[in-house]
């Protein structure tokens, strides 16, 4: 799979694929909306990355997840600051996720 152009095209791409409820995630756990189970970062799937780099700006960087849950197995998308901008209790979950 190409990498789309930006941020917004990769979300409506996953949304193209199903990905289209939400997570909340925090440092700690990630709460899935759909079924209301709390989880550790690790145990989400993540089925898609796409990293995006400021092109002028390092301020810039994003990336967008579609990740699934262990649990019901929804389908949804993840989509943070990254780099320099990224909150650091939010980018310490991203990391623990599973890929």
């Amino acid at each position: 799979m190409d990498t789309p152009a930006t941020v917004l095209d990769a979300v409506h791409l996953l949304e193209g694929l199903g990905y289209t409820d939400d997570l909340r995630l925090d440092a700690s756990c990630v709460r899935c909306n759909a079924c209301g189970n709390v989880h550790e970062p690790e145990m989400l799937v993540v089925t898609h990355t796409f990293r995006y780099e400021g092109e002028s700006n390092p301020d810039d960087e994003a990336i967008v997840l579609g990740v699934q849950c262990p649990a019901c197995g929804v389908h949804a998308t993840i989509v943070s600051a990254y780099g320099p901008e990224a909150d650091p209790e939010l980018f310490e979950a991203l990391a623990r996720l599973s890929r």
